[in-house]
């Protein structure tokens, strides 16, 4: 029996499968929800047999969504390995990129990626910035070329390579009484009221690991989704916060906030580039990826002196 489908329906599948949700699909994809919902119900015609069911709000695949989604990821990697040869033909003249980022990452990854694509003038680039969740997501689901974040997931196998130093430090407002203080004990600092990054984020996660090594509690005033909405309500006065010392370059609040010298800090972890175990790389996102491993030395060195300034500033 012969089965006529498109391309483009079961890439609508895909990710309505992906989200469980027809209208979060329609918004990655940029459609309209009725067009998502109308071509996937095609689909299922075309098959003869029902995709999905739904039970209250919810919809859940049927046996034969399974092993239709099954089949769209076998067809995705058939077509990476294509364009993997194909870039590899065609001399990586050109291709596609795609690399999920946490948020933090933003402030050195654009800078890598404007460098690269100066080079391959012809390639596109796709950047998600993300939270940390989001990105595990993508990475258990393989969606992207390459991930960059400072906490890699334990429940998943995964490759990982150290790319920067990701120190963490706490931050106050200037006008703050620690920040005119030397050698503030931990025990001090944590009297204070923080306001912290959402649970699950690679910051939060590092600092919560930190304070149950030191069996200290710190008493969360409130938590917020970016680096941006943290620094605003540190330098308006609504309490400390520990955040990347690579979200304190090249900012306007910099002179707001002041990085202060506490027992034990600043945290010292790592960026890392992370993908699925055993995945093969394409072509194009193995020139990234050594790309970013020989810039990433430039890097350090050139946000080194700005570090030590920042700190002695304190």
């Amino acid at each position: 029996m012969s089965v006529r489908v498109t391309w483009n329906q079961l890439k609508l599948f895909e990710a309505v499968a992906r989200h469980s949700s027809f209208t979060r699909a329609a918004e990655e994809l940029h459609v309209v929800q009725p067009t998502v919902s109308a071509q996937v119900k095609q689909l299922s015609e075309t098959l003869g047999l029902p995709l999905f069911e739904q039970l209250g709000k919810k919809i859940y695949l049927t046996e034969v969504g399974q092993e239709l989604l099954k089949t769209c990821r076998e067809l995705s990697d058939t077509w990476s390995r294509f364009e993997m040869t194909l870039s590899s033909m065609k001399g990586l003249k050109q291709g596609r990129l795609s690399v999920s980022i946490v948020n933090t990452a933003k402030y050195f990854i654009p800078r890598l990626l404007g460098t690269f694509c100066q080079h391959f003038p012809d390639i596109e680039v796709v950047l998600h910035v993300l939270n940390r969740d989001q990105v595990v997501e993508r990475l258990s689901q393989n969606l992207d070329d390459l991930y960059i974040m400072a906490v890699p997931p334990e429940h998943i196998a995964i490759e990982k390579h150290m790319l920067l130093a990701n120190p963490l430090v706490p931050i106050a407002p200037p006008n703050h009484e620690l920040a005119r203080r030397r050698k503030i004990p931990l025990t001090r600092f944590i009297e204070e009221r923080m306001v912290l990054r959402e649970p699950g984020s690679g910051t939060r996660i590092a600092v919560e690991r930190f304070f149950e090594k030191k069996k200290l509690l710190p008493k969360v005033r409130m938590e917020l989704g970016n680096n941006e909405a943290i620094k605003w309500a540190v330098s308006g006065g609504l309490g400390v916060s520990v955040l990347s010392e690579h979200s304190l370059m090249h900012d306007d609040l910099r002179n707001k906030i002041s990085v202060l010298d506490v027992e034990g800090f600043p945290l010292h972890g790592n960026w890392y580039i992370v993908y699925p175990e055993g995945k093969q790389l394409s072509i194009l996102a193995r020139t990234f990826f050594d790309y970013l491993l020989d810039e990433a030395s430039i890097i350090q060195d050139d946000l080194a002196p700005q570090l030590v300034r920042m700190r002695r500033g304190r």
